[in-house]
């Protein structure tokens, strides 16, 4: 089966190579980061690297379940290091191993070992890796395919245009497997469903030990179904109590904090535009993949505007600065980007054909005093791109298609290194 080449990720791989550093790769299960490491290995062997010096081991396959032990697994690797040469090791999803940072510590600390290791575990996401490799790591935080990455692997003859691909993308999913089954079957959703379970069950109700799964289930499903909307978690619970299924506040966070962990939902914060201040209440979340959300939310695939703007929300973080919402006394911005290359407004808009609506969508940008750079990004195909004042007007399918040299050396400074 064709690979599709991750060529950001695998670049950010390649400028970290021999750093004396450690290399963390994480993202929700099945976002494709044993590909990428295997990507990765290929490069190493067509850069003349002698497969002697690669020890690649997957802890998900039952053949290394003897090395979940960190000495044993520190044992096996020192007894295969060629001494004279450079060895590059790859550890995937490592958490299975017990103190696994005894291993790559000592590991680490030798000028012959390069060291590589994923984990899709909300163990990652939690900041306990934090705790364990801190100053000694620096991390790729990986998301499914891109709209650009799914067209580079789509294979359809009968999709041709950049709508129609749009079209698969929300419907097939940013997942990778999910390109290699039939778009117009039942096999998409029961993958979907069963890496939802997966996600569910292994990263959030075993490592929050739920004991109320159903209750997991309605807080999951209302933030699904409210992507782009502000909610708490007094929101929530009072919701759900009106409903007569009632989950209380603090266990709503609870179950915040881990589907947030496990990747599965992203949240984005406020940022006030005017103060610059971050605020940290009356958050927005966001779906790790729409199709996964579609899947599972009946009625959702109608609502283009919180699905575009999901969209977009995914997109920004790939390109690598901080993304927030913003905040105004009189309005809101859709996003606000911060980064070293300094701020950008984002707001999303299905169509602005209509004047009214164009007012709209540009007035919280008018209302905006600095002078940095403004983006409204529509799917609009007439009237595609103008320029308002200095507010540029994008189509948002040309902008998720365009080229980002560089983007992931900004992924590297921003934040400032650990």
């Amino acid at each position: 089966m064709e690979r599709i080449e991750r060529k950001e990720y695998l670049d950010w791989l390649v400028r970290w190579r021999e750093q004396q550093i450690i290399k963390v790769v994480s993202g929700v299960r099945r976002c494709g980061k044993s590909t990428l490491f295997a990507i990765y290995r290929d490069w190493l062997l067509g850069q003349g690297v002698d497969e002697r010096q690669i020890i690649a081991i997957n802890f998900e396959d039952i053949d290394y379940e003897h090395l979940t032990g960190y000495r044993a697994l520190y044992d096996y690797i020192k007894g295969l290091l060629l001494p004279d040469r450079m060895n590059y090791i790859f550890l995937d999803e490592v958490q299975h191993v017990e103190q696994f940072e005894k291993a790559v510590d000592s590991l680490f600390i030798k000028d012959n070992c390069d060291v590589y290791i994923t984990g899709s575990n909300a163990y990652f996401m939690s900041g306990e890796l934090a705790t364990l490799l801190s100053g000694r790591y620096v991390e790729l935080k990986m998301l499914p395919l891109s709209f650009r990455e799914f067209c580079s692997g789509l294979r359809d003859p009968a999709v041709q245009t950049n709508a129609q691909r749009f079209d698969a993308y929300m419907r097939v999913s940013s997942f990778p497997y999910a390109l290699r089954l039939p778009s117009t079957g039942r096999e998409v959703q029961e993958y979907l469903t069963d890496l939802y379970n997966t996600v569910l069950l292994k990263d959030v109700v075993a490592r929050q030990r739920v004991a109320d799964v159903t209750g997991l289930e309605r807080v999951t499903k209302f933030l699904l179904h409210n992507i782009g909307s502000r909610v708490s978690a007094g929101r929530i619970a009072n919701t759900l109590k009106s409903t007569g299924k009632g989950v209380d506040q603090k266990t709503v966070d609870k179950y915040m904090r881990g589907l947030t962990d496990s990747l599965l939902l992203y949240e984005a914060n406020r940022y006030n535009i005017k103060g610059k201040q971050y605020l940290s209440t009356q958050s927005k979340y966001y779906a790790v993949d729409i199709a996964l959300r579609n899947t599972l939310v009946k009625g959702a695939a109608s609502d283009i505007g919180h699905i575009l703007e999901n969209v977009v929300y995914l997109e920004l973080l790939r390109r690598g600065d901080r993304v927030f919402v913003g905040e105004m006394e009189d309005g809101e911005v859709d996003f606000v980007t911060v980064g070293p290359e300094g701020t950008v407004y984002y707001q999303v808009a299905a169509t602005t054909l209509d004047e009214e609506v164009l007012k709209r969508e540009l007035a919280p940008l008018q209302r905006i005093p600095d002078n940095y750079p403004k983006l409204l990004l529509t799917l609009d195909e007439v009237f595609a791109t103008a320029d308002y004042d200095g507010i540029q007007k994008r189509n948002v399918l040309d902008w998720l298609l365009e080229d980002q040299p560089g983007i992931f050396d900004r992924l590297s400074r921003w934040p400032p290194a650990r």
